[in-house]
């Protein structure tokens, strides 16, 4: 499994009581949480030694669970799984979707959302990449960040509703900057800026891979149960 998210987390839980489980994390995070099962951290080299490494341990399948912007991870299992003849099952959870009150305006990359913004004080939950854009505001991020005008808090979710209108009132934030991740987990800045009336820039998500999807932990488990 490529994980790195909640629903890989929760997905090997459940699967290592009928399965060998092996989680692959790509090492960006210095503490990250780990899931159950083996667990192996760091890349593989690209799709060919994703595909040597798929031989080298006789795979039955490949679930790729990883966040939903990790595009050229994804584009490596879909070329190893094609190349070795492995199954390959992505798990995403769904994007967002506006609700009454939001002001959103949806946006192809970071430095997309940054022209957009201009100079209004931002808060932006983006990763650490890109950062140095921005003119001014508050970033959010796992791990500390290379240089950039932003205030940084660095925290981890869940959030909730009132933890991110604090923040947001705090920093006097003008525009939340954001990517399509989706989940509940981070959610909570999106009904804060809606609370609030402030608008919201949100990244694209990449293209969807050419591979089976699903957007459900249960519905992985049924694909894996189909073919292990």
């Amino acid at each position: 499994m490529l994980g790195g998210t909640g629903e890989a987390r929760e997905l090997a839980r459940r699967a290592v009581e009928r399965y060998r489980v092996v989680s692959s994390l790509a090492g960006r995070v210095s503490a990250p949480r780990l899931p159950e099962g083996e667990v192996r951290v760091g890349g593989f080299g690209g799709a060919a030694g994703l595909a040597a490494w798929l031989r080298a341990e006789r795979v039955a399948a490949v679930v790729d669970a990883t966040h939903p912007f990790a595009d050229r991870i994804t584009a490596n299992a879909v070329a190893a799984t094609a190349e070795v003849g492995v199954p390959l099952l992505v798990l995403r959870r769904p994007g967002w979707v506006e609700r009454p009150g939001d002001r959103w305006t949806w946006v192809g990359s970071i430095a997309e959302a940054a022209a957009h913004v201009g100079t209004r004080r931002a808060f932006v939950t983006t990763g650490r990449q890109g950062l140095a854009a921005f003119a001014a505001g508050v970033a959010r991020t796992v791990d500390p960040p290379g240089p950039t005008p932003l205030t940084v808090v660095l925290d981890r979710g869940p959030y909730t509703v009132a933890g991110e209108l604090a923040l947001l009132r705090e920093h006097r934030v003008e525009v939340l900057v954001t990517k399509d991740s989706g989940g509940d987990m981070t959610a909570a800045k999106l009904t804060a800026a809606r609370l609030l009336g402030l608008p919201v820039v949100l990244v694209r998500r990449p293209p969807a891979p050419d591979a089976p999807t699903v957007a459900t932990v249960e519905e992985a488990l049924a694909w894996l149960g189909s073919r292990c």
